[in-house]
């Protein structure tokens, strides 16, 4: 009797984290959190500190088999800081982000564990900062309208909670002085779904 229950409950289990995973999925929902900007740079004696910024916006994940497409699209806020000779500039920059990501999931019974990837291209609303005044038009910093990154990330969901740990890794090339950087970050978020199917 013992072993007959003990593989009913297996089976119930198996059959619950397979359910899971194979049949086709759907969410949308809301997301805010924060993140540490970076700026990467060669060629340049200026240094520059991470800064805290936020980000809140949409998002969506279609699911089925076992992987997933997660599509977002959300307003961050990417700070700097950057010092040279003891003088030290904070420069703001507001983005437009879409993110189109693709991973996988496993998991059941309302808590589970997701990795993915994919690229995210950034639209550039505001840019505030003073670089130029600050150091000179030889330093200045251009920002540039339309910028482009590759996103890592893992994830872990607590029933109607999605809990993600990201690293968005700069791939377009800003101009700084005579130099090259790129706007790397990490970000934390939380995110609550408004629809699940």
């Amino acid at each position: 009797m013992k072993k007959l229950i003990l593989t009913l409950a297996i089976a119930t289990a198996a059959f619950s984290f397979t359910s899971a995973q194979i049949l086709p999925s759907f969410q949308f929902g809301i997301k805010g959190g924060v993140n540490l900007s970076k700026l990467n740079y060669s060629g340049s004696t200026f240094n520059s500190s991470n800064r805290a910024g936020y980000l809140g916006g949409l998002w969506a994940r279609v699911g089925a088999l076992g992987f997933n497409f997660q599509p977002e699209l959300y307003l961050t806020a990417k700070n700097v800081e950057i010092s040279d000779n003891g003088t030290s500039v904070k420069a703001k920059f507001t983005s437009l982000d879409v993110p189109l990501l693709f991973g996988g999931k496993v998991g059941a019974f309302g808590f589970g564990g997701r990795f993915y990837t994919g690229p995210l291209v950034s639209f550039a609303i505001n840019k505030d900062n003073s670089l130029g005044n600050a150091f000179g038009n030889a330093t200045s910093f251009n920002y540039k309208d339309q910028n482009f990154a590759w996103v890592f990330g893992a994830g872990v969901d607590i029933k109607n909670i999605s809990i993600d740990l990201r690293y968005e890794a700069g791939l377009t090339k800003q101009t700084f002085g005579d130099s090259h950087t790129r706007v790397s970050l990490f970000n934390l978020s939380l995110a609550v779904p408004l629809i699940k199917i």
